[in-house]
């Protein structure tokens, strides 16, 4: 009945376009912003380096030490995790602000976006695919270094872990804290992303940048 209407009434069904076009806007715009991009990329590698190399090192003194624990470890277990934690509230921060920052120059084009038919979700899965560009590959490039900095750091201490080293475990690790890097960069990107696509065309079209 609704359908009819609106038939009725010249509306058409508002076109949605691919995934891959999505992919394509959200890929010239971190190219266009390059710099931008690359000053938040390296936040995101600069923590998860951090988190990686503190549980490469993590994994290696727990092979050498075996079930051993004192008061002296956990308490330095306990600082690294507020030190992470910290690390990685920052880093959230940090791409929530850049991201708003590019909803902000880029009001008109979303509502010329909008002004043209793209659905708010549209709108928002531009700006989450820019935020799952941005923390993947920062994330792949810091767990690279974490761990090669945690693995050099604990080979150092423990020459003789080498061959008792649980690469499967430290592995691992490794996914984790590039799953963990992505999901951060999403979720600081997702109250910009919801501002950019409630944004009224109208009001988009007016703002001076």
């Amino acid at each position: 009945m609704l359908t009819d209407v609106k038939e009725r009434a010249g509306i058409k069904r508002q076109i949605k376009l691919p995934n891959r076009e999505a992919f394509k806007i959200a890929l010239r715009s971190v190219k266009i912003r390059l710099w931008r991009s690359v000053i938040t990329m390296v936040g995101i590698v600069l923590t998860i380096a951090f988190l990686s190399s503190v549980m490469t090192s993590g994994t290696i003194a727990q092979a050498a030490a075996s079930d051993r624990t004192d008061a002296a470890a956990l308490s330095a277990k306990a600082t690294q995790v507020w030190l992470i934690a910290i690390s990685l509230l920052i880093c959230a921060v940090g791409i929530t602000n850049a991201m708003l920052m590019s909803v902000t120059e880029r009001y008109r084009e979303i509502g010329t976006m909008k002004c043209l038919g793209a659905l708010d979700w549209f709108v928002v899965k531009l700006f989450l695919i820019e935020a799952v560009l941005l923390g993947l590959i920062g994330s792949v490039l810091g767990a690279t270094l974490g761990f090669i900095a945690g693995l050099l750091a604990g080979m150092s201490q423990y020459e003789h872990l080498l061959g008792a080293m649980p690469w499967g475990k430290a592995l691992q690790n490794v996914a984790v804290a590039i799953g963990i890097g992505t999901g951060l960069a999403v979720i600081g990107a997702i109250y910009p992303a919801r501002r950019a696509g409630k944004m009224p065309p109208a009001d988009a079209m007016r703002t001076e940048i």
